[in-house]
């Protein structure tokens, strides 16, 4: 098991001013960040990347599908448009020295349609992950596709919407994820919906139900864990908490006010939540 850190909890673009923080978040006892993914090149990531290496930091990122990167459109420029977008943070990805990115990387963030997919996107989204995920598979990289609550996609919203779209899709670099904030609101049994996406799952979000710090809200916190577990699920257990510090993220996650005293609770108590909630369910 691997615990992580996302750092959009402090920005939406990751620089070397960063790297105090960087060493905070690894003496604290976590073994990699994620990294945010809304602009810059592959050559900037690569140099950021190293300066990672060097405080011996794993990498995951996250990144979204935005305004004009509409893989469900009817408009074929967007869906040039969100190919564009994925191939590009593949390469991003690749430069930090990363094999996995996650996010919603399935349709445009906050676009609706006022009715539920229709057969026609789901045949575009099939195309758009085949064109991406060849991309990804030849960089090394994969997919963690996720899940978000229906008021912020409707596209993709429960474990099991996305385990059967990821058995219909069938490609080696797009899986999926587990969000415990999502799941919070659009599962019956949160804990129970990991049942659904564990043959997918490659990525798991601790995030609380208010995005504050974990271990501080309503998530069933032990069950879940005992269901990651029963999974077998090993990989990375990536706190994922919202604050104001991203104006543009916290209009689009209806963020208004604070969740927590101050970051250094989230980091701190999220960790120690994290890892004994963990070994608990293993006894």
């Amino acid at each position: 098991m691997r615990y992580g850190f996302n750092l959009l909890l402090w920005t939406g673009h990751v620089t070397n001013e960063h790297l105090p923080l960087f060493r905070t978040l690894k003496k604290t006892g976590y073994d990699g960040v994620e990294i945010p993914l809304f602009e810059g090149t592959p050559d900037y990531y690569a140099r950021l990347g190293a300066s990672l290496a060097k405080l011996d930091l794993a990498v995951t990122t996250v990144s979204v599908l935005g305004a004009g990167h509409n893989s469900l459109s009817s408009d074929r420029e967007e869906r040039r448009a969100a190919v564009t977008r994925a191939k590009w943070a593949v390469d991003c990805t690749k430069a930090l020295g990363a094999t996995l990115l996650a996010g919603p990387m399935h349709s445009e963030l906050g676009r609706f349609s006022g009715q539920g997919p229709t057969a026609t996107e789901r045949k575009r989204a099939i195309e758009f992950h085949k064109r991406a995920g060849d991309h990804a598979d030849r960089q090394g990289v994969r997919f963690a596709l996720e899940a978000l609550n229906r008021f912020e996609c409707y596209f993709l919203n429960t474990m099991a919407q996305l385990a059967d779209y990821l058995d219909e899709l069938d490609h080696p670099a797009v899986k999926g994820m587990y969000d415990t904030f999502h799941a919070n609101i659009e599962e019956k049994d949160p804990a129970a919906a990991i049942k659904a996406i564990k043959r997918h799952m490659i990525h798991v979000h601790i995030s609380e139900n208010d995005r504050g710090t974990p271990g501080k809200g309503q998530v069933p916190w032990e069950p879940t864990y005992q269901a990651l577990r029963a999974a077998s699920y090993d990989g990375w257990l990536t706190i994922e908490a919202f604050g104001r510090a991203v104006p543009a993220l916290a209009a689009a996650t209806r963020v208004w006010r604070d969740f927590f005293p101050n970051k250094e609770e989230v980091y701190k108590f999220g960790l120690k939540s994290m890892q004994q909630g963990w070994t608990k369910a293993g006894r």
